[in-house]
């Protein structure tokens, strides 16, 4: 990353995963490149985010400041003490503002020995809401140290690593006016765990409870704390008592979880909204075009609201494969889905303490709009990031949902598995390498039958082409019958997914 070999240290055993995300903060930090270096490391809440760079300071030594929300003055003077505390130092006086106060911070970190230094801001965001100038008194900072400024003394290489869960804040911090644009060298964007990351994060082996956690909890590392009083379902059978002591019980946090995911961040000011949004998507409205609808507005009065979510990561927004300007949105973490589709409709009867009832009368919602799209997610991402090249039938593309309309039926359907040939295109003519569907119950023979109906729809639709080698892909949470099993086998074409091969196979 830098140009340079630097041995870093072991990653803590304490810290789950994150092997990459450790090896390039380490690299950073510890480069012995002089000067002042910028990094930074955002991503949603309860991620891990802290963690991670509490223990990377631990490792390597330097300075870890936790923001607060809080007026500049007592901001300042907080980060003094912690400055004074952390590195035996104490300023001659108090900060006059935040641009005496990065530059003191630097100049005594650089003085430090010739040891590459580090200094963690974490929760940026809320040093920035009073104090928007922060930015602008970083890159002041910066400059002056690369054209030799503050080089008196200077013999320790310094890191700055700004950290923050606001997303739309953080991801402006290195983007468009923003001063710190192209001064940065490192960004980090730490995501969730992925489902088989999860399993193993939460140490749970049978795979159908492993993903029933999944599906109301998603990857988010901070929550197995959280919920520790509960214990941890060891099978799917456990899942009703388990939310009925967590996430659907008004006495424990994840209760309201929804409510404060969505006022961390500053840029939501309208929360009717933003709220009505994420209900729209999670009922399954997944155009820009019918999610006004839902909300009595017209496409384009809602474009920034959705811009603000998918910059925020409420919702993810993917273009496609096969059509241009045709955006699809889906809520992006699992716990978001779970409370617009339970929680709030349900809000008062749990508030009476009738979460099992409510539970058993919300089966079918859970089932269709929280398992059955779930499900398909980690359908496509399996065949993204572990299914085998020979299993695909070739390289192929990230894969996504595709709309298939059969004119003579006049009826749209939707494929849950396409992936494009990856690099090959004939002319204009895009070449499909992956056909798949992906259902939560038990599949039979008649899932093939219309596998096989729909892919010749794909294939017959103008631009289109299917690869000499395209493999058809069922994927089933239940299963398979013996008549579905006994004709994939004498199909060269087609493989069968279950959940034992989506969490360990290829």
């Amino acid at each position: 990353m830098e140009g340079q070999r630097v041995d870093t240290p072991a990653r803590p055993r304490s810290l789950y995963d994150r092997e990459a995300e450790w090896e390039d903060l380490s690299r950073f930090v510890l480069s012995p490149r002089p000067g002042l270096r910028l990094g930074i490391v955002y991503g949603r809440r309860r991620y891990g985010k802290s963690y991670l760079l509490r223990r990377l300071v631990e490792a390597v030594g330097g300075v870890y400041y936790l923001a607060l929300r809080e007026e500049r003055r007592p901001a300042l003077d907080r980060f003094a003490n912690s400055l004074s505390r952390q590195l035996q130092w104490a300023p001659l006086q108090p900060f006059r503002d935040w641009s005496d106060a990065m530059e003191q911070a630097a100049s005594v970190m650089g003085a430090r020995g010739t040891q590459p230094q580090v200094l963690v801001i974490d929760e940026y965001p809320y040093l920035q809401q009073n104090s928007p100038e922060l930015d602008s008194a970083l890159q002041a900072v910066m400059d002056e140290t690369a054209a030799g400024g503050l080089a008196e003394g200077w013999t320790a290489p310094v890191s700055i690593v700004l950290c923050g869960s606001a997303m739309s804040v953080m991801t402006q911090v290195l983007s468009g006016t923003s001063p710190l644009r192209g001064r940065a060298t490192l960004d980090i964007p730490l995501a969730s765990f992925d489902y088989r990351q999860a399993r193993g994060y939460w140490e749970i082996d049978d795979f159908a409870a492993a993903f029933s956690v999944d599906t109301v909890v998603g990857g988010a590392a901070g929550y197995k704390d959280l919920t520790a009083g509960a214990g941890i379902p060891t099978r799917r059978e456990g899942l009703p008592e388990w939310l009925a002591a967590t996430v659907l019980n008004p006495s424990h946090v994840l209760f309201r979880e929804d409510d404060y995911l969505l006022r961390e961040d500053p840029r939501v000011t309208d929360e009717a909204t933003y709220y009505s949004l994420l209900q729209a998507v999670a009922d399954g409205r997944t155009s820009p075009a019918k999610i006004a609808e839902a909300l009595g507005r017209a496409s384009n009065d809602i474009s920034h609201h959705l811009g603000v979510l998918t910059t925020a990561g409420f919702v993810v927004r993917h273009e496609d494969l096969l059509a241009e300007r045709r955006p699809v949105y889906r809520i992006a973490d699992p716990i978001a889905r779970f409370h617009h589709l339970i929680n709030r409709r349900h809000r008062a009867r749990l508030e009476d303490r009738h979460a099992l009832e409510v539970w058993s009368d919300a089966d079918a919602t859970y089932r269709s709009q929280i398992v059955g799209p779930h499900f398909e997610s980690i359908c496509r991402l399996w065949v993204d990031r572990y299914a085998a090249e020979e299993t695909l039938g070739g390289p192929a593309d990230t894969s996504a949902s595709v709309q298939v309309n059969d004119r003579r039926r006049r009826q749209a359907f939707e494929l849950d598995v396409v992936a494009l040939s990856q690099g090959e295109q004939v002319g204009k003519t895009k070449v499909i390498q992956v056909v798949g569907e992906a259902k939560a119950y038990r599949l039979d023979v008649g899932a093939l039958t219309r596998l096989d109906q729909l892919a010749d729809l794909l294939a017959g639709r103008s631009g289109v082409t299917l690869s000499p080698t395209a493999k058809r892909l069922l994927f089933s949470a239940e299963g398979f019958t013996p008549e579905l099993t006994a004709a994939a086998a004498i199909r060269p074409d087609v493989e069968l997914v279950d959940l034992q091969r989506l969490y360990e196979g290829a």
